[in-house]
């Protein structure tokens, strides 16, 4: 493969140069590569044999007025048409190995957490941090597959108000058994680091329905905040989704609609900070996103 440091491309070439290459690693190994432009009848037949479209376009035209209707308001949730939740969450199921169609649903859509713990373990707790500043990793305007790490400020201002739709099946082993979701808020006060909870009780057994909680006033200025969810001397699973941490008109969850809550970033991205992170994760215990058939 050549190496260059610099090319001169002269003028009239330009446009031409830049319509058969892209970018490959921005940021280790700055390069570029060519553009794939033609595909060959083999590839092509490769990557339709590979894609669903094929059969997932069709029960989507076959769906009656009513069902596309509940697709258009469960896509409304999460800023989705129809049409494209529908595929995904088609997709999803087929890979699942599941047979029909889901039941659109204002609660869940297509992927959803799951926090699972049996024996030997007695506690599970997945922490997202909110300090002042952290990375995220965020796509690149007018790009297909470009993304950048990007620098947010999240200046915390009250109200601060938390929620999350859940279903639960966890069975209680032992004393003071529970399962909550909270924000741990910092703030300072007479020279002092002191902190506020924030928290909503899960029932243990529960079907899909939404709880929040808000916090409209402190003493003082509230620095930061962190979000838990929190399992204890229980067994069984809690599935989540749409979380969210809303303040200054904005929700600044990370991964709200759940599509990878374990996710780790390597490489260019390894400054940004996972969805959510196991702050007691024992032998016993797992934390993923799921499809399932609810």
């Amino acid at each position: 493969m050549a190496k260059t440091s610099y090319v001169d491309i002269p003028v009239g070439d330009v446009d031409a140069f830049y319509s058969n290459v892209q970018a490959g690693d921005r940021f280790t190994y700055s390069r570029i590569r060519k553009k794939s432009v033609l595909l060959s009848d083999a590839k092509k037949l490769d990557l339709a044999g590979r894609s669903l479209l094929s059969v997932v376009g069709p029960m989507y035209k076959n769906l009656d007025s009513a069902v596309k209707l509940a697709w258009k308001n469960a896509g409304a949730v999460i800023g989705m048409k129809a049409y494209n939740l529908f595929v995904q969450d088609q997709c999803a199921r087929i890979k699942a190995g599941l047979a029909g169609e889901a039941t659109p649903s204002l609660l869940h859509q297509s992927f959803v957490g799951q926090l699972h713990i049996e024996s030997p373990a007695t506690e599970l707790k997945i922490a997202q941090f909110h300090p002042d500043h952290y990375f995220v990793k965020q796509k690149v305007p007018g790009f297909k597959n470009m993304y950048s790490p990007v620098m947010i400020t999240e200046s915390l201002a009250l109200p601060l108000s938390i929620g999350l739709n859940y279903k639960s099946n966890l069975t209680a082993q032992g004393a003071g058994a529970f399962a909550k979701f909270y924000a741990y808020i910092h703030y300072l006060y007479q020279g002092r680091d002191l902190y506020y909870t924030l928290s909503v009780n899960l029932d243990l057994l529960a079907d899909w329905n939404r709880v929040s909680a808000v916090l409209n006033t402190i003493i003082t200025r509230a620095v930061h905040y962190d979000l838990y969810i929190h399992l204890f001397n229980v067994s069984g699973d809690l599935f989540f989704d749409n979380v969210s941490a809303e303040h200054s008109g904005v929700n600044w969850c990370r991964d709200p609609f759940c599509k990878d809550i374990n996710q780790g970033f390597t490489s260019a991205f390894y400054q940004v900070p996972k969805h959510w992170t196991g702050v007691i994760a024992p032998a016993g215990t797992e934390f993923e996103s799921v499809y399932k058939d609810f």
